[in-house]
């Protein structure tokens, strides 16, 4: 896969998509992060990407033409791609944004800076608007990486486990349950005794348990949804599902 950024600080991504499983999948050739810098389109003597807005209000606004020249540096191809602009007004990102984007060879993203854009190049380049969630942040770079982030995980050959993506918390549809791992005792503080005890029955009882628990507490709108979802508890026995079910009355 392909992706272009469009940024005026193209080195903030380098930390990021050179470390870790994205350096990984990089030098795999899984994932090829372009980077653009807007500002060597610019036609000003100063390199200026910004200017001040029509109608007045605070700060600057990102000027069309270096962000239009970037993009057409790209060639004509580039809009059979999609394109997506960094915004807090735009959808929230969520599974079913990221697995389309994961299935995409190639796909454009526009940071950007100060106040914005300006609106024309999102109606010129018909950007889809995706935001990370209700907050400000200085620039579109750091959203940019999340996104990355996320739809590598979905790119085959990215993860050791080709299930890790679709298992993870939030996408299950529950928060993921407590875990441990080695020392069995640390500090007077014990790894549950179900969890060392080897029958995975009811290890992944105790773990639906403890992921409705958690859910129910600090993200009861996702359980609400889970349970809407109707899931499928045939694994559990009769006894359990009725276990399992007094436990999310008990919680509501």
């Amino acid at each position: 896969m392909k992706i272009n950024v469009l940024t005026t600080f193209p080195e903030m991504f380098v930390p990021v998509t050179e470390q870790s499983i994205l350096g990984k999948a990089g030098e795999k050739g899984l994932i090829e992060v372009n980077l653009i810098n807007i500002r060597d389109h610019t036609l000003d003597k100063h390199n200026a990407t910004d200017d001040t807005p029509f109608g007045g209000g605070c700060g600057m606004v990102m000027t069309p033409q270096p962000i239009f020249d970037a993009l057409r540096s790209l060639g004509e191809e580039v809009e059979s791609h999609p394109m997506i602009y960094m915004s807090p007004r735009g959808k929230i990102l969520d599974k079913e944004l990221i697995t389309e984007l994961a299935a995409e060879e190639e796909f454009t993203i526009l940071c950007g800076h100060y106040e914005g854009v300006d609106q024309r190049v999102l109606d010129r380049w018909k950007m889809k608007e995706v935001s990370i969630g209700d907050y400000i942040l200085t620039g579109g770079e750091l959203p940019a990486m999340v996104l990355i982030d996320c739809v590598s995980r979905f790119i085959p050959g990215v993860l050791g486990n080709e299930g890790s993506a679709d298992d993870e918390s939030i996408y299950s549809g529950l928060l993921e349950a407590d875990q441990y791992t080695r020392p069995r005792e640390y500090e007077g503080m014990e790894v549950p005794e179900i969890l060392a005890g080897g029958n995975h029955h009811k290890i992944s009882l105790w773990k639906l348990r403890e992921s409705i628990r958690l859910t129910a507490e600090t993200r009861p709108d996702l359980l609400k949804a889970w349970l809407e979802s109707e899931p499928d508890l045939s694994a559990f026995t009769k006894a359990e599902r009725k276990e399992l079910k007094d436990l999310i009355e008990r919680l509501k």
